[in-house]
């Protein structure tokens, strides 16, 4: 068993193992973008994006990994000089060594070697998967001022510790260097994450130095994007499977479903890998793709989540073999979905419908309905009510939606009566509902609309809305006892 390492890649070379053959000579490509937060999902979707693109067309495009604080990624990824492997899970699994990682910093102990790289003329692009949290944003969406590592980090007593902090003194060492500033790009799941991150460097960059932020208005690109594939954790199974199939030990493998998206929107310097080729969506409406992923992907995925969870389905790969379900959600993307919204230009409708389909029938992709179904509070007000709502303005029905919600509902009395614990922020005020419920259509649903920070003042009036969501409600209630969905009198 040989580690994986720059040593082993001619011996994996010769056995027919696909491995990065832009890091096997002489002339490495330089490190050109620097990621911080490198986690799983950062490793299966933008790190292997980058990978292809080098693999493709090459270019100074390595990437520096930078992890805040933990060390655990650079523990195992640097005796291994950045390799690692991608294991894309299907109905047959397949293998790839990913060299696009060349380096990980840890930025609380090489603070000094971070900023130098962020400061560096090679480094062209900065991304960043940092979750929510990380921007520390107010409700607003504005840079926090109140937030305590912002605050420590204007302060200015010790090395910054927020992200914020982090890029904004390594953009002053570029203004005063006569270096352009980095693009910086946000990979987070967050509604127009790139204006927010341009917003918050600008805004903290004011509190700091007036001309720098005056610069930054002027000069710093921040793109927005969108992201999206299904990465499960790393475990043992996964680390045993790759010595076995590959004969090599690594560190940290990565599991990835076969299906994967970027989608970046058309503002970037000319000077960038060739992420186009490797599949990356360029857009000037990556709005629009956010919101055919809300409800092409998300809408149907809560809707089989409530209804399988009903029915004692576990997986939604369970939940697609079952002909009725699978048959109730493609009527509600076609009848009701699809005519809700305008797709971007560039997006296939029935094609990205057809593609989640396939995802969900994945059998080596173990996801749970019940997780699928955690803080439906949060996410009905997301990803089905929105589409009700617009249905109701334009005259297109709405009865399959309005199943989904009622399926919500259901979903809470089932948690009520198994004395199951509910995860979600309002579970108290949802559980204190069901178990008020009597069975009586139009009592429970009335009950359930008096969530206002769910239904909203207007939704929970409107009359064609309730007439509906009382009718699905009838025509579910029999599952509570029979655990059978009568999906006959669902169409």
């Amino acid at each position: 068993m040989i580690q994986l390492n720059l040593s082993a890649l001619k011996t994996l070379k010769a056995s027919g193992k696909q491995v990065p053959d832009y890091r096997m000579g002489a002339d490495v490509p330089k490190i050109g973008i620097v990621h911080i937060g490198p986690g799983a999902f950062f490793r299966g979707h933008q790190s292997w994006y980058t990978h292809t693109a080098l693999q493709m067309a090459g270019g100074d495009w390595g990437i520096s990994c930078v992890s805040m604080r933990s060390p655990g990624v650079a523990d195992a990824l640097n005796p291994q000089d950045g390799l690692y492997t991608v294991a894309v899970l299907d109905a047959q699994t397949s293998y790839e060594i990913i060299g696009s990682i060349q380096e990980v910093l840890i930025a609380k102990e090489q603070y000094t070697e971070l900023q130098a790289r962020l400061s560096s003329a090679d480094t062209k692009y900065v991304t960043m998967t940092i979750t929510e949290k990380g921007y520390c944003l107010n409700s607003e969406g504005n840079l926090d001022l109140d937030n305590d590592n912002i605050k420590q980090d204007l302060a200015g007593n010790q090395q910054a510790c927020s992200t914020i902090g982090v890029l904004v003194e390594a953009l002053g060492t570029r203004k005063a260097a006569g270096l352009e500033p980095f693009c910086a790009m946000s990979c987070d799941n967050v509604t127009d994450n790139g204006k927010k991150l341009r917003n918050a460097l600008i805004q903290y960059a004011k509190q700091k130095d007036a001309s720098l932020a005056a610069w930054l208005d002027d000069k710093l690109i921040c793109p927005c994007s969108m992201v999206d594939s299904i990465t499960p954790a790393t475990d043992d199974a996964l680390r045993e499977q790759v010595s076995s199939e590959l004969l090599i030990k690594d560190n940290w493998p990565i599991k990835r479903e076969s299906f994967v998206q970027w989608v970046v929107e058309d503002c970037l310097p000319e000077d960038k890998p060739a992420w186009k080729e490797a599949g990356v969506t360029f857009t000037t409406d990556v709005a629009g793709f956010e919101n055919a992923k809300l409800r092409l992907l998300n809408c149907p995925h809560s809707s089989m989540a409530y209804l399988g969870v009903l029915a004692d389905i576990e997986t939604v790969h369970d939940a697609m073999q079952q002909e009725g379900l699978v048959s109730f959600v493609k009527s509600m993307i076609e009848q009701e979905i699809v005519p809700s919204f305008t797709p971007p230009k560039e997006l296939d409708v029935a094609q990205y419908s057809a593609d989640i389909l396939k995802r969900f029938q994945n059998p080596a992709i173990r996801h749970l309905l019940s997780q699928i179904a955690w803080d439906g509070s949060q996410k009905l007000p997301m990803r089905i009510l929105p589409i009700i709502q617009q249905n109701i303005v334009d005259g297109n029905p709405i009865a399959q939606l309005s199943t989904a919600v009622a399926a919500w509902c259901l979903f809470a009395r089932k948690r009520f009566i198994e004395k199951q614990e509910l995860v979600d922020p309002l579970a108290v005020n949802m559980l204190s509902i069901a178990g008020q419920c009597n069975d009586d259509a139009e009592h429970d649903v009335k009950l359930f609309l008096t969530m206002e920070e769910v239904f909203g003042k207007s939704l929970s009036k409107d009359k064609t809305f309730i007439g509906a969501l009382t009718q699905a409600y009838q025509n579910l209630l029999p599952v509570l006892t029979t655990k059978n969905i009568p999906w006959g009198s669902l169409k």
